[in-house]
């Protein structure tokens, strides 16, 4: 089992992965005390469905590297909205259009946010 550091290390470095792959608006949500579904959730936007699985498959094989493999990928067909589910963190990889629509940021706004990019 992973430590509290450890988790939110792994968190950052899926977000940094997020980022390298060119995803944009990149945030990362702390859900202590928020929720207890997951720790973090990390939330980011591709410019295409191509690219919305290019950035969430970047994110598996990073963190595979890393040695934390996803219990769950979902969305992957469509490219619409991607989610990687870590157990303790959660990536949600979505085409703008249905990121606005379901607007998560706002959904856990008492979540603290850190901007990874703009």
């Amino acid at each position: 089992m992973a430590s509290p550091d450890q988790i939110a290390s792994h968190a950052r470095h899926a977000a940094t992965l997020c980022a390298d792959n060119k995803a944009q608006d990149v945030v990362l949500l702390d859900l202590h005390g928020v929720t207890d579904m997951a720790d973090y959730f990390i939330v980011a936007s591709g410019t295409s469905d191509t690219h919305v699985r290019s950035v969430a498959q970047h994110v598996v094989e990073g963190m595979t590297r890393a040695g934390v493999r996803p219990y769950h990928v979902e969305g992957e067909e469509t490219g619409r909205w991607v989610l990687v589910d870590f157990v303790d963190f959660v990536v949600h990889v979505f085409h703008p259009s249905m990121r606005s629509y379901y607007q998560i940021e706002r959904l856990w706004g008492d979540a603290p946010a850190v901007t990874i990019t703009s």
